[in-house]
């Protein structure tokens, strides 16, 4: 098992993984580069040890500078270089991608982070015996504060494997093992959801300008609120809307602020817009089954 206890990392006191495991990366957009960026700050993968490939040699090229890592001239070097290849490419990139190289993949092990796209496609591509993992993680995995949700065909992979795989995601923040059939909703529960949070941050930001605040002390008033509000539910362990409870006392300021929110149906809201998320999600999906 290639997990090494005796780490160097001060965050959390998380394991490191040791450098007889390359990692590669098979795109490096706004998620891969969030998820290389956390591994290495984060101490668990050495940069020498992550090979990428992009068609956009500008954001290769950037990486490559501002860390070091080996970046590759194509998809097949980052295979074969690589024990586990992580594909960032969109859905409708895969089979382009794996189909001329598929032959690369022997006792490699392939982690997914595309939306919707379910194991089965990929073994239509790699073999029924194919090394798969199916991930969904979120942009805050690059401030060590993601959330990464995993799933696999149970037989394939051995207890280490999965475990590496824990390993890497852990590093940048928490992770869940799930069913595949429960992932697409969780697209717009945590990959998606970042996104509304920024808007929720943006709107109390405005508020507070329009209180005579200034812009920039507001946004961190405002993030700080979301942050400590978010830890205390982790926390505690408590219902949110107990917490919720406890600040609205009577006649006062917060239940006036709720009372509005309910009027303009901010719960409903919230709900639709991520049902609709995880319906775009089954679409995309719908396209590879």
């Amino acid at each position: 098992m290639y997990i090494n206890n005796n780490n160097k990392m001060n965050i959390d006191n998380k394991t490191t993984i040791d450098n007889r495991v390359n990692v590669g990366f098979i795109g490096t957009g706004k998620m891969g580069s969030a998820i290389i960026k956390g591994l290495i700050k984060s101490g668990t993968i050495q940069s020498e040890n992550i090979y990428i490939y992009d068609i956009d040699k500008a954001k290769t090229a950037r990486l490559k500078n501002e860390f070091g890592i080996n970046v590759q001239e194509n998809n097949e070097q980052v295979i074969t270089m690589s024990n586990i290849i992580i594909l960032a490419v969109l859905p409708n990139k895969i089979r382009t991608v794996l189909e001329p190289c598929k032959h690369l993949f022997e006792n490699k092990i392939l982690v997914s982070i595309a939306a919707g796209v379910p194991i089965k496609t990929y073994e239509e591509i790699l073999g029924t015996r194919a090394k798969i993992v199916r991930t969904m993680p979120n942009r805050p995995a690059e401030v060590f504060e993601g959330m990464t949700l995993i799933s696999y065909k149970y037989g394939n992979l051995n207890i280490d494997e999965i475990e590496l795989i824990k390993c890497l995601f852990r590093s940048v923040g928490e992770v869940e093992e799930l069913d595949e059939s429960l992932m697409d909703g969780v697209v717009s529960l945590t990959s998606s959801s970042p996104a509304y949070v920024f808007m929720l941050i943006e709107s109390m930001t405005d508020a507070g300008v329009l209180n005579g605040i200034p812009r920039s002390q507001a946004c961190k008033m405002a993030a700080q609120a979301v942050l400590g509000s978010a830890k205390m539910i982790l926390k505690t362990g408590r219902h949110p809307a107990e917490l919720r409870d406890e600040i609205c006392t009577p006649g006062g300021t917060t239940i006036e602020a709720v009372k509005s929110l309910e009027e303009n149906c901010f719960r409903y809201t919230i709900m639709e817009a991520m049902v609709k998320c995880t319906e775009k999600a089954k679409k995309i999906g719908e396209n590879y089954k």
